[in-house]
């Protein structure tokens, strides 16, 4: 681990904090939008993925740790930890969601080239865009907007939760794209066809999950489908 690593997480676990400390203090009063602040705020680290020289170091000191210390605030944990429910979690959530990062780095830096670990880091930032951005800006303005109900698995969404989500992913996706282009990172053609269909396909896989299992099931599909298009 060189310099920069060391620096990048310094930074990351600083912002980390940060953004749970606000989420804990300043909207407590609100938890759905508390949750939804660190769904978001949170993901932003992908844009930092780039600066660390191996992505293994991301794994082993940065979101499996996370994950780590996230199953141990579930009700599941061996442990029980005072106070472990906190205003801005729930449930399985948080851990779903630190144990998709965890997951996706680890396994496309085995698919990159030996000489590359960083070669597929673009597909891991793409595949969390739309549980980032997407499922978090859908959930702000369905609750609040949400007027066209459906119901699936026991799961009830609305329409303009699900249209929130693929307009947001898609127009972040080209974004994240076009960020990860500029700062050097091996991409394939940009083809805004794959986006918008991949986009449609992460929010149909989304209206299909239920409870906090899409932030396991939307990355991985969205990610499977990334990876096809870079080996065709």
């Amino acid at each position: 681990m060189i310099f920069s690593d060391i620096l990048a997480l310094i930074i990351v676990y600083i912002y980390v904090a940060v953004i749970f400390v606000v989420a804990e203090l300043v909207l407590k009063t609100r938890p759905e939008v508390s949750r939804k602040f660190l769904h978001i705020m949170v993901g932003n680290m992908i844009f930092a993925m780039p600066f660390f020289s191996d992505p293994w170091v991301m794994v082993w000191f940065l979101t499996l740790p996370i994950t780590i210390a996230l199953f141990l605030l579930t009700e599941y944990s061996p442990i029980k930890i005072q106070n472990s429910v906190t205003e801005s979690g729930h449930a399985l959530g948080l851990f779903f969601y630190a144990l998709i990062w965890t997951i996706l780095i680890a396994v496309f830096s085995m698919l990159s080239p030996p000489n590359d670990h960083k070669f597929f880091i673009w597909i891991v930032a793409l595949a969390i865009v739309p549980m980032v951005y997407g499922d978090g800006f859908a959930a702000l303005i369905g609750q609040k907007f949400g007027k066209i109900k459906y119901t699936i698995f026991g799961g009830t969404k609305s329409l303009e939760g699900s249209l929130t989500m693929f307009v947001v992913t898609t127009v972040m996706s080209v974004f994240v794209w076009m960020v990860f282009t500029s700062i050097g990172c091996t991409m394939p053609e940009f083809n805004i066809v794959y986006i918008i269909m991949i986009s449609a396909i992460a929010t149909l896989c989304e209206a299909f999950s239920y409870g906090g299992i899409d932030n396991l099931t939307v990355p991985t599909v969205t990610s499977i489908l990334y990876y096809l298009v870079a080996v065709m």
